[in-house]
């Protein structure tokens, strides 16, 4: 962004040479080189510091991997990918019958072992019976029961449901698959649409004009020549290249490479023309953004013009 306000005087002192015919020599030359270096010096001081501008900004989303509770064999596959659904949808069905006949066999324990229960408590009652045969049948049943609610949860797991509003990309589950509850093995990939968020990465310098609330505008290179209106809501306290955990190891300087690191930023959009551009911006888009501060808030126009030339510069790309 620095060097489009540099070539910006370039292009504005040719046109002033050419246009009042200057003659180009040991004078006017090192004239014009040394206004520029204080002028564009000064300015982008003033801007890097008091508005600043991160060109590593990126739309950031949670993806929650789907993973059945039971194993089972896949008889169905109720959505489909890409596509909005609410909390509670269903996703997959797996082969209930092993899990029913269970359910079903515990029931009829449960309901046995009840009548050796209650036929213990009659007997203890008319003084025949001993107060230990009430307490193992009655002991009997209590497990039983547990059994079969443990059953039945499992039953239950073996439709599996949207946790929440979103979608499911690159699914991977298809009828007569068999799946098993296992971490590394997720039947989907599911996206929650509350999660989506927007991180700029703004470098320490400018650590005390960074507050929630500031005014500020996004751009995305999947949308040139379109800046949007954004608020601060939240900067991060800390940063990753500082973080530490627990192990046998004592900090070295050699940790996270010695690198700085960059505050992260939350930015909310408010423009409302986004609404309709939103399907042009995929989950983890790449962008550039930029705060404006209410300290020297009469150059914050220079930083607006320099945020969309540099976002029309998003029309230009390398051919690969």
């Amino acid at each position: 962004m620095d060097l489009l306000l540099v070539l910006t005087y370039a292009a504005l002192c040719i046109g002033i040479f050419k246009v009042f015919k200057i003659p180009l020599n040991k004078w006017t030359v090192p004239t014009a080189v040394l206004g520029g270096v204080i002028l564009i010096g000064s300015l982008i001081m003033m801007m890097n510091y008091n508005h600043p501008y991160s060109e590593i900004t990126r739309q950031y989303f949670v993806s929650t991997p789907v993973i059945p509770s039971v194993r089972g064999e896949v008889v169905s596959v109720n959505v489909k990918a890409n596509t909005p659904i609410k909390a509670g949808h269903l996703l997959f069905s797996i082969d209930p019958i092993p899990y029913q006949n269970k359910v079903d066999a515990l029931n009829a324990q449960v309901l046995s072992a009840d009548l050796d229960y209650q036929r213990a408590l009659q007997l203890m009652k008319t003084n025949i019976g001993k107060q230990r045969d009430v307490d193992v049948t009655k002991a009997a049943v209590d497990n039983l029961t547990a059994k079969l609610h443990d059953a039945e949860y499992d039953l239950r797991q073996t439709k599996v449901r949207a946790g929440g509003n979103g979608y499911v990309t690159q699914m991977m589950v298809y009828p007569g698959l068999y799946v098993v509850p296992m971490p590394l093995r997720p039947a989907m990939v599911f996206v929650q649409q509350e999660s989506f968020t927007y991180i700029g990465w703004y470098r320490q310098n400018s650590s005390m004009r960074l507050e929630v609330g500031n005014e500020a505008e996004i751009a995305f290179d999947a949308l040139p020549g379109k800046v949007f209106s954004a608020q601060v809501i939240a900067v991060l306290p800390v940063l990753a290249e500082g973080e530490l955990q627990a192990n046998g190891s004592m900090i070295s300087l050699s940790q996270r490479g010695g690198m700085p690191g960059r505050i992260p930023v939350k930015i909310k959009i408010t423009d409302p023309r986004f609404a309709d551009l939103a399907k042009y911006v995929p989950g983890g888009s790449y962008g550039q953004s930029a705060i404006y501060s209410e300290h020297f808030h009469h150059i914050a126009i220079m930083r607006r013009i320099i945020l969309r030339m540099s976002s029309w510069m998003s029309y230009f790309f390398p051919f690969h």
